[in-house]
């Protein structure tokens, strides 16, 4: 693969994991406030507690997966625009 289809691999799949971190911090910070809410009762704390806990599991969860399939997608390009025999020669991206 030339230099220049290597960085712009490397590029897109940079740009597309910082989108999906800035999304999951949206999106925790969207999520966060009826939970702030609810905290702020007594009687409602210890559930929206628990509601925190397992909503940001699952938001990271989400998003771990994007950028998982950012990765994964990212080495498909990398070896199909290398070539025949790209896969076979390996190549510098860690899994």
């Amino acid at each position: 693969m030339t230099k220049k289809r290597q960085s712009l691999t490397e590029l897109i799949e940079e740009t597309v994991d910082k989108g999906a971190t800035t999304a999951e911090g949206i999106h925790k910070s969207i999520a966060d406030f009826p939970l702030k809410l609810m905290e702020g009762s007594e009687v409602l704390r210890k559930p929206a507690k628990d509601v925190r806990r397992l909503q940001d599991q699952t938001i990271g969860a989400f998003y771990d997966l994007v950028r998982d399939t950012n990765r994964r997608v990212a080495r498909l390009a990398s070896d199909l625009l290398s070539g025949p025999g790209a896969r076979s020669a390996g190549h510098s991206r860690a899994a």
